[in-house]
C-alpha cells in the first residue's frame, strides 16, 4: 500500500523553488499550497499563479490541496464574504490541477456560546458547498483549534447537515489534542472515517498542547495510521509540523525541523507497511 507524500510548503521556506527541493528530498511528489512568495494563495494574482505552476511543472511537482484561510475568520461576516474569497481559492486549485481546498468552519467572540452560532456556521458552511459543487472541487474541511468544527461530534454534524458530496474531512491529530480530546483515535476516528478524505499529519502533547513531530504526542498516530491502512486508505498525507511558529494563520517549521518531522513520519509508515511515493 502506498500513500501520496505532501507537505505544506510555506513552512518550509516562502521561495516556491525551496519549499519544493525540500519535499522531494524528503521522497515527496506533491506540495500543499498556502502561500508563495510570502503572499497567501487566495491574494496570488493569475500573473503570480502561473509563476507558480511554472515552478512546479518544471521540477515535477503534483499540488496536493489549496491550504486556503476560508472559514477563518469571525462567523458574524457576511456568507458573502467566505463566498467571494473561496472563489480564487478555487481559481488557484483550477490554475494549480487539483481538486481539493481546505477550509474551516468560523471562529466566534470571546463569551459567545459555541452552540448559539450552529445555524450562522451551517449557513456559511452550505454556501461555500453550494459554490464547490458548481465548480467541480472538494472542500476539507480542518478540525482548527476554537472553530465551531473543532471536535469530532461536530465536525460529524457539520460534514452530516450540509451533506454534500463536495464536502470532507481532514484529518489533525494535533489539532483534536490541543481541544482536549484526550484520545483521538478512540473519540473520534470511527465516527469521522466514513467522511475522513485527507490527513494533515502532526501531533501534539495533551498536557502542555506543544506540537511535536508524529508519533511523538499524544495524538495516537501509530493507532490511526494503522486504521487508515487497514481501511484501504490511499490519499494524500500532509506534512504540517508547526515545529518552529505558530500562529492563527498557520505554522513555520524552517527546513531543518520539517526533515525532522517527515522522517519520524515515515519511520512510522515504515513500521506499518505503507510506502510514501
Amino acid at each position: 500500500m502506498s500513500w501520496a507524500l505532501s507537505g505544506f510548503g510555506d513552512e518550509i521556506d516562502q521561495d516556491p523553488l525551496v519549499q519544493v527541493a525540500v519535499l522531494q528530498a524528503l521522497g515527496a511528489n506533491h506540495i500543499e499550497v498556502r502561500s508563495a512568495w510570502g503572499v497567501n494563495i487566495v491574494d496570488l494574482d493569475a500573473e503570480q499563479l502561473d509563476r507558480l505552476a511554472g515552478v512546479f511543472a518544471e521540477r515535477g511537482m503534483g499540488v496536493s490541496a489549496i491550504a486556503s484561510p476560508i472559514g477563518k475568520v469571525d462567523v458574524s461576516l457576511p456568507v458573502e464574504h467566505e463566498v467571494e474569497r473561496l472563489g480564487r481559492a478555487i481559481a488557484a486549485a483550477h490554475r494549480l490541477g487539483t481538486r481539493y481546498i481546505r477550509l474551516f468552519s468560523f471562529y466566534y467572540g470571546d463569551g459567545v456560546a459555541v452552540e448559539s452560532i450552529r445555524d450562522d456556521v451551517m449557513l456559511r458552511m452550505r454556501a461555500l458547498a453550494d459554490a464547490a459543487e458548481a465548480a467541480d472541487v472538494v472542500l476539507l474541511h480542518e478540525n482548527e483549534k476554537d472553530i465551531y468544527g473543532d471536535t469530532p461530534e461536530r465536525c460529524l454534524d457539520i460534514v452530516e447537515t450540509v451533506a454534500s458530496p463536495n464536502l470532507r474531512l481532514a484529518w489533525d491529530s494535533a489539532n483534536f489534542v490541543q481541544v482536549g480530546v484526550a484520545h483521538p483515535f478512540d473519540d473520534g476516528y470511527a465516527m469521522l472515517r466514513p467522511h475522513l478524505e485527507y490527513l494533515q499529519v502532526k501531533d501534539a502533547l495533551s498536557a502542555t498542547g506543544d506540537v511535536t513531530p508524529a508519533g511523538e504526542g499524544d495524538g495516537q498516530l501509530l493507532a490511526t495510521l494503522t486504521a487508515l491502512r487497514d481501511d484501504g486508505y490511499t490519499g494524500f498525507a500532509s506534512l504540517e509540523p508547526h515545529l518552529a511558529d505558530v500562529n492563527n494563520m498557520g505554522g513555520f517549521s524552517g527546513p531543518e525541523a520539517f526533515g525532522r518531522a517527515g522522517r519520524a513520519f515515515r519511520r512510522l509508515t515504515d513500521q506499518i507497511g505503507v510506502q510514501l511515493v
